[in-house]
């Protein structure tokens, strides 16, 4: 098998625990880069973890943690479900809407202000 050198390496290092089958990580790997190669956005970079518990009693087995940076912004989503399918579309919504805030601050240049007393200006 050869492989593509052409594709450049994901931003996004989707990782896992536990015992994920294939299908999930590959629902995974889609619904996340959806999110993050949009058009318009700035870069992304950071990583996706899936978790799956080995206990079977567990109400909801399926974790994921999200720990992104778009721009100069950091992004930290969290996502618990029953199933595998339920918790990457979960955590797709929650990442969708983390990076448009994050593309809209970015966009309009939204920065927060050192309050006066360290160095920022005064209101007049």
């Amino acid at each position: 098998m050869t492989s593509d050198k052409t594709r450049p390496a994901p931003a996004v290092r989707l990782r896992t625990d536990g015992p994920v089958d294939e299908e999930t990580l590959q629902y995974a790997r889609t619904k996340v880069d959806a999110v993050v190669d949009r058009p318009g956005l700035p870069s992304v970079t950071g990583e996706v973890r899936i978790v799956r518990a080995a206990a079977h009693h567990a109400d909801r087995p399926w974790s994921a943690t999200a720990d992104l940076h778009v721009g100069g912004r950091q992004i930290i989503v969290l996502a618990e479900a029953a199933t595998g399918t339920e918790l990457v579309d979960q955590l797709q919504d929650r990442l969708r809407r983390q990076t448009d805030k994050a593309a809209h601050a970015w966009d309009h240049g939204n920065r927060t202000v050192a309050p006066p007393w360290r160095g920022g200006r005064r209101s007049a």
